[in-house]
């Protein structure tokens, strides 16, 4: 089973804090990105790549790659995944990956969306797929760093 040290929903992908402070608050040492974009852009590959220290591995996976590749992981990997969307995160939960706690970070405002908690806006959408991931078991809260406390998602929608 793979050793998933934290899941992240965060619209920035890594940034400083993910690339950092959550990297080093959950003792990980490969950083894989979920998405199907930025699986195929060097040039946000790159730009991420910058943020880690020497040390911290990085993938860049499709969804469809990570649930397909991530039971192949040795122990001794401490992965860090992280994704922009809730979406992305019930097909992997779907697809058989073991998340049980997804930790929400930055999910932006705009049109049509709520804002909820201070880094957190959702739409109906989003709403639908965090009621999936409850029914699939997964436990949500919003945590914007690790020095803050971790407030219940579903406490908010």
């Amino acid at each position: 089973m793979p050793n998933i040290v934290l899941s992240r929903i965060d619209e920035r992908l890594v940034h400083g804090q993910v690339g950092v402070q959550w990297v080093g608050f959950a003792d990980a040492n490969i950083v894989v990105v979920v998405n199907d974009e930025v699986a195929n852009d060097e040039i946000q590959q790159n730009l991420m790549e910058m943020v880690l220290a020497d040390g911290i591995a990085i993938r860049f996976w499709t969804v469809q790659k990570t649930i397909n590749t991530i039971h192949k992981a040795a122990d001794r990997q401490r992965i860090l995944l992280v994704c922009r969307t809730p979406r992305d995160f019930r097909q992997l939960v779907e697809g058989g990956v073991p998340i049980t706690k997804i930790n929400i970070g930055n999910m932006h405002y705009a049109e049509g969306k709520k804002q909820i908690y201070k880094t957190v806006s959702v739409d109906a959408e989003d709403i639908t797929e965090f009621e999936k991931l409850k029914a699939l078991g997964v436990n949500c809260t919003i945590q914007g760093v690790p020095t803050e406390g971790a407030t219940d998602l579903f406490t908010l929608i």
